[in-house]
Parts: structure tokens; sequence; C-alpha cells
């Protein structure tokens, strides 16, 4: 999608197929529809999709670093290497300590292999109108998907009070999706794929998305994400006019949020505060969790517990009396800079830290230096604050099958190809027997 161009024809077609089945298997997946109210929802149909799920995610893997590999591109992905290679080498040594150094390592490989597929997906496009309809294509499939679930088959996009584990979300929508949270966010990214449409003048096609997208985000129950979305827009354009507030806003601002929540779980008086205020001070039950989080933090603050190992551990699972049993039983810490520490230490959170929030800041002051497209910035600027915001209150940093997280890392690799590549903007008669170079 940047600079000159160079022909090999062998990339015309297999790239831009490559790009679409790569996105699709985010917003799609390969399981829509799942029936929740199914009694093995949790065993082995579970195991079952665990394991297609890694074969499709390999092989898609596989296909990504050939075409990358015989592209003229290829020194641009994954970059900056450096930040990688360490937090590489650190999650694995505090991996290699762990308790199950077996299942962490794998976890440190599959987290490894998404950060350099989401570098790598960037590089297929051969220019920003190739992008941009590949992205429509995707994001409207996934869109006409959920609403024909819920015309269709309601008992399947809609929540039922028949549900294992969740039967209070019983009426709110999630489409094709496994859960209202995971729909509403969803619908927040593919608005903000509509508004870059509809500001790069595909106006039609940028309405015909955000109009349907935050219809269905309203009716998923979703509070989180529908606050986001107003709310990252003003955030974003308060962002991109003053650049002097940018450190501030964004550091300040995720501080803020994480002394709010989880000094919470730490301070009756905190919660006293918050409640007053009219806010729920417990988060929606939150703050159980990060109690036992802020303590596992304080138990190993220099290793941690290991890569993506300390919840749902036969340990933590068993782990505490009858009414603090469920919290101990979560599947996360839901906060990803919190999860972040736990399981690999304090230096483990500030390596985050640094390719999350330090490197992107440095990629948007210098993109805007560039002749690159601001509307393509906009829209990486966007998905970023969306992604460390939204990790404050759930742990989406380094899962391998989330949108959320897929996306964000698009959108720092994104942000670092617009400060340091130049854009193609093809024309409609260009030859599609070309494949961009990028410098």
């Amino acid at each position: 999608m940047m600079d000159q161009t160079q022909t090999r024809p062998a990339a015309g077609i297999a790239a831009p197929l490559l790009f679409t089945a790569t996105l699709l298997f985010y917003l799609v997946t390969l399981t829509p529809f799942i029936d929740l109210s199914a009694a093995a929802a949790g065993d082995a149909a579970t195991a079952k999709s665990n394991t297609l799920n890694q074969v499709v995610y390999l092989g898609l893997t596989a296909a990504l670093w050939l075409t990358v590999f015989r592209s003229s591109a290829r020194h641009l992905a994954a970059r900056p290497r450096g930040i990688l290679i360490v937090m590489l080498i650190w999650f694995g040594f505090v991996s290699a300590l762990s308790a199950q150094p077996d299942l962490a390592l794998k976890r440190v490989f599959l987290a490894m292999l998404t950060l350099v597929n989401g570098s790598i997906l960037l590089l297929l496009p051969r220019s920003e109108r190739q992008f941009a309809g590949m992205l429509t294509l995707c994001c409207l499939g996934a869109l006409a998907l959920a609403y024909l679930g819920v015309a269709l088959m309601p008992h399947l996009a809609i929540h039922q009070a028949g549900e294992i584990r969740e039967p209070m979300n019983a009426g709110l929508w999630r489409g094709h999706f496994a859960h209202k949270n995971v729909a509403a966010a969803a619908m927040v990214v593919i608005s903000f794929v509509g508004l870059y449409l509809f500001g790069t003048g595909r106006r039609i096609l940028g309405g015909a998305m955000v109009l349907p997208a935050a219809v269905f985000l309203a009716q998923t129950g979703g509070k989180s994400a529908i606050a986001a979305l107003p709310g990252i827009l003003a955030i974003a354009w308060a962002f991109e006019r003053w650049r002097t507030l940018r450190v501030p806003m964004v550091v300040l601002g995720i501080a803020a949020i994480n002394i709010l929540t989880i000094g919470c779980a730490m301070s009756p008086t905190l919660r006293g505060l918050i409640a007053q205020l009219g806010i729920d001070p417990t988060f929606t039950n939150r703050v159980d969790i990060w109690k036992i989080g802020a303590n596992a933090v304080l138990d190993k603050p220099l290793t941690g517990h290991g890569f993506q190992l300390f919840w749902q551990t036969d340990a933590m699972v068993h782990k505490g009396g009858a009414a603090a049993g469920w919290a101990y039983a979560a599947f996360n810490g839901h906060n990803a800079y919190l999860d972040m520490a736990i399981t690999t230490g304090i230096p483990g959170l500030a390596l985050t830290l640094v390719l999350i929030v330090w490197l992107p800041l440095r990629a948007i002051a210098r993109a805007e230096a560039t002749a690159n497209d601001p509307a393509l910035t906009r829209l990486f600027v966007r998905i970023w604050l969306y992604g460390i915001l939204a990790a404050c209150v759930e742990s989406l940093f380094f899962q391998s099958g989330s949108l959320i997280w897929f996306m964000l890392v698009v959108a720092i690799f994104g942000l670092h190809l617009q400060a340091s590549a130049h854009e193609i903007r093809e024309p409609a008669n260009h030859p599609h027997g070309m494949e961009p170079a990028h410098a």
C-alpha cells in the first residue's frame, strides 16, 4: 500500500484473497452462531472448535509469511523489530520459570505470530483503493451476516433466557458473534471503518456501514462500547487538533482509569466516592477480580506467574471460599494492563506499554509530517485509542483470537507505516498485475 510498484503477477489475486480471508477469520470466525444454551457449549464442541481454529490460524499464518517473503516489501514486516525481540525474550523467560512452561511458551509463540501477521496484513494491498475495497467487503459482509442471523435465526443471534452462563442477557443482540460484548466491540470498529470511507469520498458506502452498525451496537446493550463510540470520536478529534496534549491525554487517561477502577478494588473509601457520583463502584462485579489480580502482582512483581497462565488454572478455579469462588474462576482479569503485570511481571507490562502506547504516539507525530493520507492515519488512531482505553476494563492484549486485539495490532503497525513509508493512491485504471513495495 506504499511507494513504488514492481511487477509480480503471482501476487495479483493471492494477496487480496489472503487479506480478505485473514480479516474474515476475525470478523466472522469459523464458528458463527454458537448455541449458548447447548449442554456441550464448553466441553467437547469447544475443544473441536479450538483445534480447527488453530489449524486454520496456522495455515493463514504460513500463507501470510510465504506471501510477504516473496514480496519486495518484506523488510517492512514486523517493524520496529527491536521491541518485539525483547518482548519475546522476556515473555519466554518468565514463562520458562512458570508452573506450566510448555503451555505458557506455546501461548507466547502464538501471540508473537499474531503480531507479525498483523504487520503483514497491511503489506498485502497494492494501494489505498484496494485496501478500502477489501475492508468494505469484509465489514459489510460481517454486518449483513449479523443482521441475517437476527432476522432468520434469532435463537442463535439474540441472547436467550435459557443460556447456561449469562441468562440475564436475554433479548440482547449478538449476531453471529459469541457474546454481546464481542458484537458490540466489532460494531465500534466497523463504525470507524465506515467513517473512514465517508471521509475519503465514499459517502454512500460509509453511510451504509455506519448507520446499521450503530443500530446494532445499541441493540447489543454493551454499555462500554456504546459509550466508547462517541467518546473515542471526541477524544480522537481533540487528539488530532491539540498536539501538545496528546501524551498527557493518553498516559494520564490510562493511568486515571486504572487508578479509578483497580483503586475501587483496594479502597473502600474510593468505592464510596465513586458510588456518590452515581457510578457502579463494583464495575459490574469486576472489583473482586481486580482485587485478586492486584494481590497476584504483589506476590510476583518481577517475573509474574507466566504468560497467560494465572486465570483459569486448576489452582485458581478451586481456590477461595464459596463467596469468592466465582471471582477465582474468572476467565481473565478484565483489565489488560493488570493481566500483563500478573503474567509477565512489571517489566513485561513496561515492555507492553512501549509497544502499545509509546511507539504509536511517536509514529503519529511522524505520520503527520508525511504526505500520506490523513484519513488513513485517522482510522488507525481511532482504532488504537479504542483498543488502549477498552483494555482498562477488558483483557484483550495478546489474545490471538480477538478481533479487537488483531485490529489494534494492525492499527499500531499501520501508524508505523504511515510514518515511515509512502502510500500509493492507485487510479481506477491501474493494472492489476502490480505489487506494492514499501520504503
